[in-house]
């Protein structure tokens, strides 16, 4: 049973994951609609973005496997990783589509070290690949697949869709290391957490490509980007937390009986 205060904790949790998608906050930001954005984009924005995506992605599980640790952290540092990220998006706003293949893999990694920040002051270790890949799971938990239907985009479904995916990923690491970025395992479960995030990636360009954006509005919309998945790592290891202490079903019944008091995506 939860408590009264792990109550609270969950419904802020579902308040996290379930605010406004990034295209709202990113069209909020420059003051038009996104899909102005999308019209700016060159005809092969879309394979830029799905490579760069892959990626990035694949850049950040070597991230997430070799080199995060248990570094004991009172408070995740957010701002120090949103400036690292608005840096990031300086050079990105600048350059627009054609510095998306360096870019990401960089902004992508400042999320990654923030991710694990916020999933160290949740009480997991990082030196654990299942919570590594958790960590990574929050790319898709932030994401939005183009074919999502009501069904498949709430945050217990696309844990359901990926668990197979992460799990068979977490064997293969365990098992063997990172030494064949081929391997069916880790493509699985990079291809089911690209079609996802690149919704949001796809949007960030879009944003980057408003004329006039430059450096400090590709810097502003890369803070929005980072402070998106910030939000669902905390509502997602929060959560998990919660799933420690009390059980997963437990903790998912509790959270189907929040009143729907927020805006879903």
């Amino acid at each position: 049973m939860l408590s009264a205060v792990e109550r609270e904790e969950l419904f802020q949790a579902r308040l996290l994951l379930e605010r406004p998608n990034l295209a709202i906050r990113l069209t909020n930001l420059i003051g038009t609609p996104i899909e102005r954005g999308f019209e700016l984009l060159p005809a092969s924005w879309s394979e830029v973005v799905t490579n760069a995506t892959r990626g990035a992605l694949q850049k950040a599980l070597h991230v997430a496997v070799g080199s995060l640790d248990d570094q004991t952290l009172r408070r995740p540092a957010n701002l120090a990783h949103k400036l690292a990220a608005a840096a990031s998006g300086a050079g990105g706003g600048a350059l627009g589509l054609l510095a998306l293949p360096i870019e990401l893999p960089i902004s992508t990694a400042v999320m990654l070290r923030s991710i694990a920040d916020i999933a160290r002051s949740e009480g997991e270790s990082i030196r654990s690949v299942e919570v590594q890949l958790a960590c990574l799971e929050v790319f898709a938990l932030g994401g939005r697949s183009r074919s999502d239907d009501g069904a498949e985009t709430g945050y217990f479904a696309v844990r359901l869709a990926l668990a197979r995916a992460v799990s068979e990923a977490a064997e293969y690491i365990t098992e063997r290391g990172l030494v064949q970025e081929g391997a069916p395992a880790i493509v699985r479960l990079i291809a089911q957490i690209s079609s996802r995030v690149g919704v949001e990636v796809s949007e960030k360009a879009a944003a980057q490509a408003m004329p006039l954006i430059g450096a400090a509005g590709g810097a502003l919309v890369n803070i929005l980007f980072i402070d998106h998945f910030q939000d669902v790592a905390r509502g997602h290891f929060i959560i998990r937390r919660l799933e420690r202490a009390h059980g997963a079903e437990s903790v998912r019944e509790a959270y189907g009986a929040l009143i729907p008091e927020v805006v879903s995506r």
